[in-house]
């Protein structure tokens, strides 16, 4: 059991933001920002890829809202969203959760993008097997 689920049960105290059957969301406690939310499936499951459609599409038709409600409440006009999945991705917690981080001047989340070439013989090879995988 992580500490969402414990969260989610109520046996750890949090600020809640929103909650219905499949979806929680609270403040973070460790903000990057003012507003930093973690929005969460009541499903536990450790990796996006794990979850059930149903937890997918839940968290996908309240996140939109969530992020308006956050943007509005702290005045920021611009956020990211964050998603980890796995140690080595930076995934702390082994529950599913998305950030959403209002990024002000000066705080907020801080990305190094360091892009690779791209082949594109390769890239229509993987494309391929991506599409097969997808159909079976």
């Amino acid at each position: 059991m992580t500490i969402f689920s414990k969260i989610i049960k109520g046996e750890i105290p949090s600020h809640k933001i929103y909650e219905d059957d499949k979806v929680f969301a609270f403040l973070d406690i460790g903000p990057l920002s003012k507003g930093h939310t973690l929005v969460i499936p009541k499903e536990a499951v450790a990796t996006l890829d794990q979850l059930s459609d149903d937890s997918a599409a839940a968290i996908g038709r309240v996140l939109p809202r969530l992020c308006r409600a956050v943007m509005k409440a702290t005045g920021a006009k611009d956020f990211n969203i964050l998603q980890n999945n796995g140690a080595a991705a930076h995934q702390v917690v082994m529950h599913v959760h998305f950030h959403i981080i209002p990024k002000f001047n000066d705080t907020g989340l801080g990305i190094d993008w360091d892009p690779q070439q791209f082949d594109h013989t390769a890239g229509a090879q993987l494309a391929k097997q991506i599409v097969a995988s997808l159909e079976g």
